[in-house]
């Protein structure tokens, strides 16, 4: 059972190394290459995020195959991060002093800090459109997915000298939510013709539907039913390995 689970995967890393060791030339020909990128990312919020978050960073990789009719279809993960939470000295209002403080073990002030966490999984599909470009392998790209968002207030307390805020006490306060989300991009793909430099830059737009997983936000006291509508607007870059051999550019007879 566990074979035929695997099997897709196996498939799949197959197919990227026999295109690893064949020979090809991307100067003159459209050709069929697996290619594996990392990215960053900068995000603006919008919709319901925005009333919890500032902007925040974003860090991943995938893998994209692109076909001879310059089609692409690939994974993505991303991890979220940010600095920005937005009325964060209300969230521990019950456990704080009327000064806003949350008093320690040890009788004193407790340090605390507030983070943006999450994370993406992202199954993408578009086009290739060899325009202003060195070969016809790369160029503009439209491109489109689907997939599983998540994201939650990361309370940090240096020393974790609070027991206030120890195990599942955080929980209560974090505001954990996930659900589908969607995303589109415009961008720009460059592939060189002598694999030295090869980048790609877009601007993309997500949509994400998610719902509070925890029971119930210790701050109110009440269980969260919210149906959740975010945005995210993003500016992104990669940094692509083609998995290709080019052939060489000279042939000798003896």
């Amino acid at each position: 059972m566990m074979l035929h689970k695997k099997l897709p995967l196996i498939t799949l890393f197959c197919i990227a190394g026999s295109f690893l060791f064949a020979q090809v030339n991307i100067r003159d020909s459209s050709i069929f290459t697996p290619l594996i990128y990392a990215n960053y990312g900068y995000q603006f919020p919008g919709g319901d995020l925005a009333k919890q978050f500032g902007s925040n960073s974003c860090i991943g990789g995938g893998l994209l195959l692109k076909t001879k009719h310059n089609w692409i279809f690939g994974v993505e993960g991303n991890y979220m991060f940010g600095q920005s939470v937005k009325n964060s000295e209300s969230l521990l209002r019950n456990i704080s002093t009327n000064e806003g403080f949350i008093i320690d073990a040890n009788g004193y002030y407790a340090d605390m800090v507030y983070y943006e966490r999450g994370f993406n999984f992202i199954g993408k599909f578009g086009k290739v459109i060899p325009l202003l470009a060195p070969n016809l392998n790369c160029g503009f790209t439209v491109m489109a997915g689907a997939g599983y968002l998540q994201d939650k207030i990361r309370i940090h307390n240096p020393g974790n000298t609070a027991p206030q805020l120890l195990g599942d006490y955080k929980k209560g306060y974090d505001r954990l939510n996930g659900g589908i989300a969607i995303s589109g991009s415009l961008g720009y793909m460059y592939l060189s013709n002598t694999r030295l430099l090869n980048f790609s830059a877009s601007l993309e737009f997500m949509q994400a539907w998610t719902t509070p997983y925890r029971e119930r936000n210790f701050d109110t006291g009440k269980q969260d039913t919210r149906k959740l509508n975010s945005q995210f607007y993003s500016i992104k870059v990669l940094w692509i390995i083609p998995l290709y051999r080019r052939s060489p550019k000279e042939f000798y007879l003896y």
